[in-house]
């Protein structure tokens, strides 16, 4: 059974929708090459909580209003650069930049539809999501040190966690900018395509995602993002609560049903 929900909230220039399973994120404050200032980041958070909170959302689509951005990070433009850089880190979210780049409690893959700058803050909510898609002009950088700043939002350390040393601290050492197929070549971007296809190619990602029974998704999200400190054989053992519902969901069921049946599994999403 298909179950088919919309809903569009516009508040701050940032809007959600959620239809057909899929919840899709818009950063439209093209203005400033959608920057985030302190209202908009108050309102990512509240989209992460109330996405959180759905049941019925199987995958998250985030991205830049427009062609020229997908995110170029804190609002420059706004009050909140007054603060000193000790201010800044002593007020820093714990859900990090975008309330998504240090984010360990959404159990839903996210995709980051990447149509052109992701810088400073906008890098590092890609680093925050599980898959990245990007258009072929797209470009990537930690910048902050070219304004005398740090990517305190987990850029840094994720970025050295996420590709090669050398060519991680490449980038962190210069705030250079790097096109996607060099991000693609370090591991970072799962897929590269031309600008009038990256709907299309996020969308057979979408699709992949939604072929996998939703308990199972889930329980590979909270596997993941809550044991990373840990070594394979002690993260086996912990009993998270979304594996032991996916252990023992309909989902599961459903999956061994329909496979003996040799027809495409109907999920229940339980």
């Amino acid at each position: 059974m298909t179950v088919s929900m919309e809903e569009k909230t516009i508040v701050d220039q940032v809007t959600l929708t959620i239809e057909n399973y899929v919840a899709t994120v818009v950063i439209d404050r093209q203005h400033v090459l959608n920057a985030v200032d302190g209202t908009a980041q108050a309102r990512l958070n509240e989209i992460w909580s109330q996405i959180e909170a759905d049941p019925d959302v199987r995958a998250v689509v985030i991205t830049g209003a427009g062609t020229r951005a997908f995110c170029v990070g804190a609002d420059m433009s706004a009050s909140a650069v007054d603060k000193t850089g000790l201010q800044y880190w002593a007020e820093l979210d714990p859900n990090g930049f975008g309330g998504l780049s240090l984010r360990t409690s959404l159990d839903i893959p996210v995709i980051a539809r990447v149509n052109g700058y992701a810088l400073g803050g906008g890098m590092e909510m890609v680093l925050g999501a599980d898959i990245v898609v990007a258009a072929d002009s797209a470009r990537f950088g930690l910048t902050e040190p070219r304004v005398g700043r740090l990517a305190l939002d987990g850029g840094i350390h994720q970025l050295v966690r996420r590709v090669p040393y050398t060519q991680a601290m490449g980038m962190l050492l210069t705030g250079r900018k790097a096109e996607a197929a060099e991000m693609q070549s370090m591991g970072l971007v799962n897929e590269v395509v031309p600008a009038e296809e990256l709907d299309a190619a996020v969308q057979r990602w979408v699709d992949q995602i939604l072929a996998c029974a939703p308990s199972s998704v889930r329980a590979v999200k909270q596997m993941v993002s809550r044991t990373s400190h840990l070594s394979a054989a002690e993260a086996r053992g912990l009993r998270l609560p979304a594996l032991m519902a996916a252990l023992d969901s309909e989902d599961s069921a459903e999956g061994v049903l329909a496979f003996q049946e040799k027809r495409p599994p109907v999920w229940p999403g339980r």
